[in-house]
């Protein structure tokens, strides 16, 4: 992002001018989080989560990389080791459920992330590329996580995999083939847990590498807005360093609390207690459940019980699975509205809060239970209404509602509509284009 009010890095020591020619990694960081990055001035909590996601990513890797040092990745072994870092590596049992819980942390977080974007229209235009490479990393993230819960080898990671690999055995022709080749074999076994082990420690990495894209792609064309309305001055603006860096700072110490209370008071509140029992093929568990983060996409599949026509009900689902995070790809061109911010956008907002909401709530609680009525019949209900919100009630709502009147700035909407607001604006209509302040 380029605004001629941008403060630029002008090293003064000699040491930091040879390094800005050589290595300009200075200029980098003061370009990207420092001064010399200007952000809308009206950015609200929620746009705290952006940061704070990389500090779960961080989290994540480093205590991940802990516990590779002491995990084994053999089926006679894995589930002892994982014992064995619990009760014998120094402060593993920490390590280990900093781990566990710093996953459900990371989606919580991105799952607020991807929720303000839909609310706050930051998958358009200028935008899109930024919101595209955003569901990379998610579908990146779900990959990493569903192949990290496999590793415990107790009976929901056994079962999880056996269940989750079977999906692509719906695939006509080319299922069965697909399936073998990511189990190593007909079942899981030693085969499927190398694998594993090995794609889970090395996707955090290919996730850090897109992270950079993400954020690269962010600031093109500088971060969105509650109002969605574009910086038009320099008092639109503050530079990140020292105030978002300020408040994302002790928004982090304050999501870390939380945290911490997971991790040493309820451990285990967010895991199954069938995983502390060690893998056994013979014995199925009454209940086979993904981690919670999954179980809306789990009650989407479930909720095809008919075959329709010629195509089988379990490829339906594994189709309407997949595809409700597909669907997220076309977003940008679905919603036809000039408008991004659903604040201004009256009749959509009520849909998001009183529809799209609730709908992703009930099939979170659909996919945590038995698959039997009255949950799937709740699980068709609510993934109907998930695709025709984006399909169906997104594009006829953008192109019908009336928009409520947006603020001329940024500066308009934080301080008034009066002059003295308007710091940076030049005289003349409200609708002139605002002069840079000197």
């Amino acid at each position: 992002m380029s605004f001629p009010w941008a403060k630029h890095y002008t090293p003064t020591h000699p040491f930091m001018q040879w390094m800005d020619e050589k290595l300009p990694l200075p200029r980098l960081v003061y370009n990207s989080v420092g001064s010399g990055y200007p952000v809308p001035r009206n950015l609200n909590y929620f746009w705290n989560f952006g940061f704070l996601a990389m500090a779960c990513l961080m989290l994540q890797i480093v205590t991940g990389i802990v516990l590779a040092m002491h995990y084994a990745a053999n089926q006679a072994v894995a589930f002892t080791s994982v014992e064995h870092i619990m009760r014998d590596v120094n402060w593993g049992w920490m390590l280990r459920y900093a781990h566990a819980n710093g996953a459900s942390a990371f989606f919580v977080v991105i799952y607020i992330h991807i929720f303000r974007g839909l609310f706050y229209g930051s998958y358009k235009a200028p935008r899109e590329m930024v919101w595209l490479l955003g569901v990379v990393i998610f579908l990146l993230m779900m990959a990493t996580a569903f192949m990290g819960y496999v590793l415990p080898w107790g009976q929901m990671s056994f079962w999880g995999a056996k269940v989750i690999t079977g999906l692509f055995g719906a695939f006509p022709v080319v299922g069965e083939g697909i399936q073998q080749w990511l189990l190593g074999g007909f079942a899981p076994d030693n085969a499927a847990l190398n694998r594993f082990f090995s794609l889970h420690y090395l996707l955090p990495f290919v996730i850090v590498g897109v992270v950079v894209l993400h954020i690269w792609a962010l600031h093109i064309p500088g971060s969105n807005n509650p109002t969605g309305v574009e910086v038009k001055s320099e008092s639109d603006t503050v530079p990140f360093f020292p105030y978002y860096i300020a408040k994302d700072g002790w928004f982090i110490g304050a999501a870390a609390l939380v945290y911490c209370v997971f991790v040493f008071f309820m451990p285990n509140a967010l895991g199954h207690p069938d995983n502390y029992i060690p893998a056994n093929s013979m014995s199925t568990p009454a209940l086979i459940v993904p981690e919670w983060y999954f179980w809306p996409f789990y009650a989407i599949l479930r909720a095809f019980t008919s075959d329709f026509f010629i195509i089988p009900a379990k490829l339906m689902g594994v189709l309407a699975m997949f595809s409700a995070i597909l669907v997220w790809f076309f977003l940008p061109w679905l919603d036809r509205s000039p408008v991004r911010s659903s604040a201004y956008r009256p009749l959509y907002r009520k849909f998001f809060w009183f529809g799209l909401i609730p709908a992703v709530l009930l099939l979170g609680y659909c996919g945590g239970a038995h698959a039997a009525e009255p949950y799937l019949m709740l699980s068709q209900i609510g993934a109907f209404y998930y695709f025709a919100h984006f399909l169906i009630i997104l594009p006829i709502v953008s192109a019908i509602e009336r928009p409520d009147p947006l603020p001329f700035s940024i500066t308009e909407a934080v301080l008034g509509s009066d002059d003295n607001a308007l710091l940076g604006t030049a005289e003349g209509s409200p609708h002139d284009t605002p002069a840079p302040a000197a």
